[in-house]
């Protein structure tokens, strides 16, 4: 059976049901504790781990993380819907990215005008 949210494929045994639908170990986790970009513990971890491990922009990052990070520092300001379809991503794909480089410092969220954008972290 597949997951319902990922699409990927659930080995038996290993499906968990989260509000009628089958879902995946990974998605199970994800429904029950959506990530959050305001996460003060999230980032003085990941700023730390950061720190340590001698990173800075995009190093240590997924390609997709990469990617964004770099296409948003290129454009200056990407909004939500723009962002799901430049990259593919379902709304819960994108707030898992969204929340990990904003731990790490590299964006952030700012209004313009009327509209939301995601900026890089360092634009005043």
């Amino acid at each position: 059976m597949n997951c319902e949210r990922c699409g990927d494929l659930i080995p038996d045994g290993e499906s968990f049901d989260h509000r009628g639908k089958i879902l995946c170990e990974d998605c199970y986790i994800g429904a029950l504790q959506p990530p959050k970009s305001c996460d003060v513990a999230a980032v003085h971890s990941a700023k730390t781990h950061r720190q340590l491990s001698r990173e800075s922009g995009a190093d240590g990052l997924t390609e997709l993380q990469s990617t964004m990070y770099n296409r948003i520092k290129e454009s200056g300001k990407l909004t939500r819907p723009e962002l799901m379809t430049l990259f593919n991503l379902k709304e819960w794909e994108l707030d898992k990215q969204i929340a990990i480089l904003r731990h790490c410092e590299l964006i952030k969220a700012r209004k313009i005008g009327e509209q939301i954008y995601i900026v890089p972290f360092e634009l005043e």
